[in-house]
């Protein structure tokens, strides 16, 4: 939680401005809850468990924002975040996914990003242990000190040891030439002027395949390998490998790398970090409130919230890890509630997602806007990728509205899919462009509004056609 000491209620929104344009009521909830969680952590221990997340549903179309928000809030506090449709959980007992799955992939997500970051921590050592390792392989110790350590092994420690055939002098002398030259290869080393030398590894062999464990809890990819079940039985069979140093050293880096990370400490604290920082974003939830469609095999819809309220009023879940507890896990649930509305959910469900945010449908000046202001917008990711190409485009203020218009317009008419219509009129518009460089005679692309207007003016005006295009 170091990161959200740094950053206030109001930093956090203007964190999220620079890839989410407008919906500030949105920014201002989330960076609340997000910054109570913090503050939660300072509280006497006695009361922090008392003070439970205030969860949050976002109310709005499809592709104003919603998931964004939630992503980049997850970023932001450098915390374990799974989005997850709340229409693929069904009943247990019925085709679909145990409600509790959602924690368990959360976890494996969680300890992923802990071994991911301890493994960073230890890079630098894991190298130079690599590279020691390498060493061996390439200018082993001389073999009078290796006959020398295997007699000593295989002594009798009643019996006198026989004479060694090399005096102690000569020990020294050859022991010492050793040491500078190990000394200069390793510069060499250092320096990468081995770095396409081959040496010969032992490399593990992947005995069993992964399987699925049938347990009371569903099934569930538990991750049981047979070679841990079965391991004292069957030694871990190893192959000889050819490669590169280069190619050993980044091997040999994680095999260290590993070694070094203590795997219970860091489960430890990847279930620690899920209990205390973990956001799941459940997506379509309005497709599970109200009452049980009378078409087709559906299940009780009823009955999916009835099996997500334990998870999300906090219960223990078995993982493979260990026992995950829910109850500070931060839930966003996020619905276009078209259909339905956020009453239409059981009472209980209701109760925990006391706050209740309702997002605003786009503008053709907010598409104006998304273009251009983000630090990833469409444009900027556009120009980059024909830079590769060493193209130059651009594009004058007035090609930015008209694209934003028609956008717009075609969510208006057709089906509002809010900002996604962007990546549809880029393309559309584009697309000649990105299928023909390289291309000698195209360096720079220039696109005006006038271009704009007779790339996709008759497309726009053709109902039937924009259907299908944009």
């Amino acid at each position: 939680m170091d990161e959200m000491q740094k950053l206030t209620p109001r930093q956090i929104v203007v964190e999220l401005d620079k890839y989410i344009i407008g919906q500030n009521k949105a920014k201002r909830s989330v960076s609340i809850a997000l910054r109570n969680r913090w503050r939660r952590q300072l509280v006497a221990a006695e009361l922090r468990e008392e003070i439970m997340p205030n969860n949050i549903i976002l109310i709005g179309p499809t592709g104003v924002g919603k998931t964004e928000i939630a992503r980049r809030l997850s970023r932001l506090a450098n915390a374990p975040f799974i989005k997850v449709e709340a229409s693929k959980f069904t009943e247990v007992g019925y085709v679909g996914r145990d409600v509790e799955s959602i924690i368990r992939d959360l976890t494996d997500l969680s300890v992923s990003m802990v071994r991911s970051e301890k493994t960073a921590s230890v890079q630098e050592q894991a190298e130079q242990l690599a590279n020691e390792r390498l060493l061996d392989i390439l200018f082993p110790p001389p073999k009078s000190r290796r006959s020398a350590a295997a007699n000593t092994e295989g002594e009798d420690e009643d019996r006198p040891a026989a004479p060694s055939a090399v005096s102690p002098a000569d020990m020294f002398e050859l022991e010492e030439r050793h040491r500078r030259t190990r000394e200069k290869m390793r510069q060499q080393l250092v320096d990468g002027k081995l770095e396409d030398r081959y040496v010969e590894l032992d490399v593990p062999v992947e005995g069993f395949p992964m399987m699925q464990v049938i347990s009371p809890i569903g099934v569930e990819e538990l991750g049981v390998n047979l070679q841990d079940l079965m391991g004292n039985i069957f030694p871990k069979k190893v192959k000889k490998r050819k490669m590169t140093v280069a190619e050993a050293r980044k091997y040999l880096t994680q095999e260290e790398a590993q070694k070094l990370v203590d795997m219970d400490q860091a489960i430890k604290e990847a279930i620690l970090r899920v209990e205390n920082s973990g956001i799941v974003f459940l997506d379509e939830i309005d497709k599970i409130a109200g009452e049980k469609s009378q078409v087709g095999p559906d299940v009780s819809r009823e009955g999916v919230q009835r099996d997500l309220l334990p998870v999300v009023e906090g219960t223990n879940v078995f993982t493979k890890y260990g026992m995950v507890k829910t109850d500070h896990v931060l839930f966003i649930a996020s619905g276009a509630f078209h259909v339905s509305k956020p009453s239409d959910l059981i009472p209980e469900l209701q109760g925990r997602f006391p706050i209740r945010v309702e997002l605003t449908s786009l503008t053709a000046e907010d598409f104006v806007r998304i273009l251009t202001e983000p630090q990833n917008a469409l444009i900027k990711q556009y120009t980059a990728m024909l830079a590769t190409e060493e193209v130059e485009i651009s594009f004058t203020p007035g090609a930015i509205k008209e694209i934003a218009k028609i956008a717009f317009e075609v969510n208006e008419r057709t089906e509002n899919i809010g900002a996604r219509r962007l990546h549809t009129v880029m393309t559309a518009l584009l697309e000649d462009f990105l299928f023909d460089v390289p291309d000698e005679k195209i360096k720079k692309i220039e696109i005006t509004a006038e271009f704009v207007q007779k790339r996709l003016g008759d497309i726009v005006k053709d109902v039937d056609l924009s259907r299908y295009i944009l």
